[in-house]
């Protein structure tokens, strides 16, 4: 049951990674390029943690745990204008010019 949560997690959070690097190539705004590199390495811890969690489980989900805070993302930007709900899901946005 530990490896599912684990999986989860993990899978959540390189999802959100994929659609940061999707909103950055699409606007350049550099948050997204920062929430990015913060998936990355949480998406990283997460990963040793689903690793450890069937020697230790308190161990790997505390690794988990870790990783989750290391994705919290900051404050954003506005891309979203007149997008949808699944547009928004998959990180859809207009093209903006690079300045």
């Amino acid at each position: 049951m530990y490896l599912e949560i684990t999986m989860f997690a993990y899978f959540v959070v390189l999802f959100l990674t994929l659609r940061d690097i999707r909103i950055f190539k699409r606007t350049g705004y550099r948050s997204y390029r920062k929430g990015a590199l913060k998936g990355l390495a949480a998406s990283t811890v997460i990963l040793m943690g689903a690793m450890i969690v069937k020697a230790k489980p308190d161990l790997g989900l505390l690794l988990v745990l870790i990783g989750l805070f290391i994705n919290r993302k900051g404050i954003r930007e506005r891309v979203f204008t007149n997008a949808g709900t699944l547009d928004r899901f998959v990180g859809k946005t207009d093209y903006i010019k690079r300045r």
